[in-house]
């Protein structure tokens, strides 16, 4: 199966960061002018994009008149191989998806990490959606631009990240620690549950902190992605440094 990204500002943000994923940028006459010196300064190979041809794959979708085709392969990191490069400090935090199924909140999840200047996003291989061309697409080709960690059981890895002296705060509606009070003074690790059922009963237990976000009695939750971006907004007030590295 091929993976495409497309729309302008995607596109824009691909060629920047990860040019070499790029297999052929397919270009519309509207937009040429644009992408086409970017793409030959990256050395991108560059067709005409032919009408109809990408709309059963991109099922109807608008691309702007910009369609990248690109290579996913490879493309997470090895959870030991990460850590190893890894020097944590207060002004770390990472984001653990714990059985997240729909690939636009894993992009827009994904997107938000990169925003707030998280240090890597954690990615289970089992019961989890992986990385593929609608993520890429509702990450604005952001999955280039921040890690994304391949990790096995999930809270196996919490521990570990425990014992590596981070914080892990667990995003919970019931959660007895208001967000906005939190105080973030160590390495942390926020992990957000799946759509339906939120954060798994063991996931639950192992996490330092429930965090609860206060909202209107109107709204009864909010979905993964947005309470993601919402954490990790109010984690960056106070780390500055994050949005600088």
């Amino acid at each position: 199966m091929r993976d495409y990204i497309y729309g302008i500002h995607a596109v824009d943000t691909l060629l920047k960061n990860a040019p070499e994923r790029i297999e052929t940028l397919y270009l519309a006459e509207s937009v040429e002018q644009r992408f086409r010196p970017l793409a030959a300064n990256k050395s991108v190979r560059v067709e005409p994009l032919p009408r109809n041809q990408f709309m059963r794959d991109l099922q109807g979708a608008v691309h702007q008149g910009v369609v990248a085709q690109v290579s996913l392969d490879n493309l997470l990191i090895e959870y030991p191989v990460f850590m190893a490069s890894l020097a944590p400090t207060a002004d770390t935090a990472l984001v653990l998806l714990n059985e997240i199924t729909d690939p636009h909140n894993v992009g827009a999840i994904i997107r938000s990490a990169a925003a707030f200047g998280a240090s890597a996003v954690l990615i289970p291989t089992f019961n989890q959606v992986g990385v593929t061309g609608v993520v890429a697409k509702a990450s604005a080709g952001t999955i280039f631009s921040v890690p994304l960690v391949a990790i096995g059981n999930e809270n196996q890895t919490i521990l570990n990240l425990k014992e590596r002296h981070f914080w892990i705060y667990g995003l919970a509606a019931e959660g007895t620690h208001e967000l906005s009070k939190e105080k973030f003074d160590a390495p942390a690790v926020f992990v957000i549950g799946s759509e339906g059922e939120g954060l798994r009963p063991k996931t639950r237990e192992h996490c330092d902190i429930l965090l609860r976000i206060p909202m209107h009695p109107r709204a009864e939750s909010l979905n993964a992605s947005v309470s993601a971006g919402v954490a990790l907004a109010a984690w960056s007030v106070q780390h500055a440094k994050a949005l600088l590295a």
